[in-house]
């Protein structure tokens, strides 16, 4: 969404209008020529323009100096309508300012947020087409995020197409940090919502759909292409829901479904620092297990409640990158388009 654009129309009038060649199609009489000087007669003396100085103590004559008068210098409703005009041009200069995030990003902080789960599009030819929820992405295309309410999310996406689809449409993945902090809103709620978690405010404690679907596993287990990344888990009705549908399960930022529906990648890696970043956050999870470089999803998803922390702290570290299947989403993030903060030391005077 482009902000509103002020245009002005400058209108150049001439005396005479040009001839084919440029110049002017009226002929000089013979009294605009100029005669030659006589030799024989003195030189005329020299023109001047400037007029004698006044006296000593009185007002200069606008007109005999050459200078425009200032109308405001006499009539005071001069002054008031050249004051109101200033007042409009302010306004006008202020109200083309772009805001800070596009429409379907909130602003949170320094940075805009998805307000909804991201869903995929393709472009061709300037038409956009959306990507079935429910299939991989293909290898080779170009997807594009986009997030908007009534949509069915994109499921079984890794955190690489999920990073590049966000690329594409000039975003990039929210850090966990990012994410939390949108998640928790204003006040810093462990939900969305508030202090605790309520039953039915987001699409969470769902049964778990590979044992509706497939019942006793098979021997050997349930393999990932076969049955995590099976297309008919998330066409199933009642399970994933569409982009806003749970209007409960928002911040009061204005962003909706970080707590269920689907797991939602994020851009930090797994370390020794995040590692410790997350026992320091003092919540209860079980233990999972982990490795450096494996990625993060946060947020749960329609068949979890509070295994892996509660509300906005839940927090999956134990899948690599590459890794997805029917619960894996995500949502963008972007700078927001802010002046620049001020250096800390100008901070530090403003707070005396």
């Amino acid at each position: 969404m482009h902000a509103p654009r002020l245009f002005a129309l400058a209108l150049l009038t001439a005396g005479c209008g040009p001839g084919d060649d440029g110049r002017s199609s009226v002929a000089p009489s013979p009294a605009d020529e100029i005669a030659p000087a006589d030799p024989a007669l003195p030189p005329a003396p020299e023109p001047t323009s400037a007029a004698p100085p006044p006296a000593p103590g009185a007002a200069a004559d606008p007109e005999a100096t050459g200078a425009a008068a200032d109308p405001s210098a006499t009539d005071p409703s001069a002054s008031i309508a050249l004051g109101a005009l200033a007042s409009i041009a302010g306004a006008s200069a202020a109200a083309i300012e772009p805001p800070p995030c596009p429409p379907e990003m909130a602003l949170v902080g320094r940075f805009c947020v998805d307000r909804h789960e991201a869903h995929l599009v393709t472009e061709a030819g300037g038409a956009l087409t959306s990507h079935p929820h429910f299939l991989r992405p293909e290898p080779g295309v170009r997807y594009l995020a986009r997030s908007a309410p009534g949509a069915f999310p994109q499921a079984y996406i890794s955190r690489i197409e999920a990073k590049a689809a966000c690329d594409a449409a000039s975003k990039r993945l929210c850090t966990r940090r990012e994410w939390q902090r949108a998640c928790r809103g204003k006040g810093f709620q462990r939900y969305p919502y508030g202090p605790r978690g309520q039953r039915g405010r987001c699409n969470t404690g769902k049964p778990h759909l590979l044992g509706e679907l497939f019942g006793k596993p098979p021997r050997g287990g349930l393999r990932y292409e076969e049955h995590f990344n099976n297309p008919e888990l998330d066409q199933r009705p009642g399970f994933l829901a569409r982009s806003g549908e749970y209007a409960g399960c928002a911040s009061d930022l204005g962003v909706l479904d970080m707590v269920g529906n689907l797991h939602e990648w994020v851009s930090d890696m797994v370390d020794q620092d995040l590692m410790a970043e997350l026992a320091q956050e003092n919540v209860e999870r079980r233990d999972q297990p982990w490795r450096e470089g494996n990625g993060v999803f946060m947020g749960g998803f329609f068949s979890t409640t509070s295994e892996l922390g509660p509300g906005c702290f839940f927090a999956t570290v134990a899948h690599e990158p590459a890794y997805h299947d029917y619960s894996t989403g995500f949502r963008c993030c972007a700078s927001a388009a802010l002046p620049p903060e001020p250096p800390l030391a100008t901070k530090k005077k403003r707070a005396r």
